[in-house]
């Protein structure tokens, strides 16, 4: 942790005084002279992300001002840690008091960097909080996105379906949830087909991973997360371009621990289940093909139209099993379409929901938290692109027109009619820099859905 929560500072350390461009004319008019001279050459005026480093009179670091956009931002002082000189810092009384959770937030996030195979240049710098329960909700969430970076950054070699449930079996340990799995042949005797026959090609087998915490009595809750840990396209194999980050096309199965793992930090009054389909979408002899049809667990013959359309394919049999135990809600997080981000970009992740006012508040609440998703709609005109002639349905639509939409409609042929169901369709990769968010795995909405669960099943 590079934030660190003590009653008093170490002796040393230096104060950052946190401004806004109004906060910043206010407090420039009484600093010494000096003091302001060094700032206006330095060209500091309390821009976000922006610092200054202000000496003291023997030459040494003094002070630092810094500059946010305000007080509750998620990644306020994101732009800090990797750039202030290795030491403790505390965070000044003058100035703009900011928020305790979003200082201890934004502060590990920046210090981030995925350091498994290649070294950190330096140590980040440290910042000294006092104990409470705002900083320590901030380093609980940060811990969360950065266990779900780790796991998108791994690469598919030491991050298969062995390995994600390894990890899922780690979140169980820590939090006293129970783990299981189904793997490989016994898929099909427990009624995983359409998981089977997408991972049956690699060599590294194909399960079904399952976690459950919670009293259960308390309002049930399914999060289902797309474990493909690495997409070739199967036998509709992908271009060179296409396939070089598949890495990451277990990002739904990472954001889904990331947030389980907050229900179970916060101790949520709700009876959790974990579903991943974990698998690799391979090549080889056996590898399921163009025209199969492929029996699901709910019964449905899945046409295959094209095998790199794989992710919904093993997101319906976790989905119908989710919905035999009759929950409050699922939830479902996939990286599961391109048309989804040439529709909404990398940032904005997209939100599907049978209800309209649900929809509306999660936009809502992922505003105010700057971790955004935006509504589509389960357009149902649209079924008629994924009718079959030769199954019940078709895994890929008839056009690319409205790519997400349809996606989205194939999954709720396996969530039960009446069944309360949000499906996330997200990018869970940055691709370009921003303060405390560098290039790479990322967690979305996984801040916004805990505020949801938080409101709508108190204790």
């Amino acid at each position: 942790m590079t934030v660190e929560l003590k009653k008093s500072a170490p002796a040393g350390a230096i104060a950052i005084t946190v401004v806004d461009r109004t906060a910043f004319q206010a407090i420039a008019a009484k600093l010494p002279e000096p003091t302001r001279n060094w700032l206006a050459a330095n060209g500091f005026i309390g821009a976000p992300d922006s610092h200054a480093l202000v000496p003291d009179a023997e030459g040494r670091l003094g002070r630092v001002f810094a500059g946010v956009a305000h007080a509750r931002h998620p990644f306020a002082l994101a732009s800090l840690p990797q750039a202030l000189p290795e030491g403790n810092y505390t965070l000044s009384d003058d100035g703009i008091s900011l928020d305790a959770e979003q200082a201890a937030l934004s502060w590990e996030l920046g210090a981030y960097q995925f350091d498994l195979y290649k070294k950190r240049r330096r140590a980040p710098a440290i910042l000294i909080l006092p104990p409470g329960p705002l900083a320590q909700r901030g380093l609980a969430l940060a811990t969360a996105i950065t266990a779900t970076r780790d796991l998108v950054n791994t690469p598919a070699e030491h991050m298969g379906p062995e390995e994600l449930a390894m990890a899922a079996r780690m979140v169980a340990e820590q939090h006293g949830a129970k783990f299981s799995q189904v793997v490989g042949a016994a898929l099909l005797k427990k009624g995983f087909p359409a998981i089977h026959a997408v991972g049956r090609a690699s060599s590294r087998e194909p399960r079904l991973i399952e976690l459950n915490w919670g009293n259960p009595k308390a309002p049930r809750i399914s999060i289902v997360g797309k474990g493909v840990c690495f997409d070739t396209g199967g036998l509709d194999i992908k271009g060179a371009d296409g396939m070089r980050q598949m890495k990451k096309d277990m990002g739904g199965a990472a954001n889904a621990l990331g947030l389980a793992a907050l229900v179970m930090a916060f101790k949520l009054p709700v009876c959790l289940q974990v579903l991943i389909p974990a698998v690799e979408n391979s090549i080889s002899g056996n590898a399921y093909r163009p025209g199969d049809v492929i029996k699901t667990r709910k019964g449905l013959q899945i046409e295959i139209g094209n095998t790199d359309a794989e992710g919904r394919v093993v997101l319906s049999d976790a989905l119908a099993y989710a919905s035999e135990s009759k929950p409050e809600l699922i939830i479902d997080l996939a990286t599961l379409t391109g048309a989804a981000r040439v529709a909404l970009g990398a940032h904005l992740p997209a939100l599907f929901s049978k209800h309209f006012d649900t929809a509306r508040d999660l936009v809502d609440l992922g505003m105010k938290l700057d971790d955004p998703l935006w509504h589509m709609p389960l357009w149902e005109p649209y079924k008629v692109n994924i009718d079959s002639s030769v199954g019940d349905i078709v895994n890929t639509g008839r056009t690319a027109l409205g790519g997400a939409i349809t996606a989205a409609l194939f999954l709720e042929y396996f969530v039960a009619a009446n069944q309360d169901w949000l499906h996330i369709d997200l990018f869970a990769w940055n691709d370009a820099a921003r303060p405390g968010r560098p290039i790479g795995g990322e967690a979305q909405t996984i801040r916004t859905l805990l505020a949801y669960l938080e409101q709508r099943f108190k204790a």
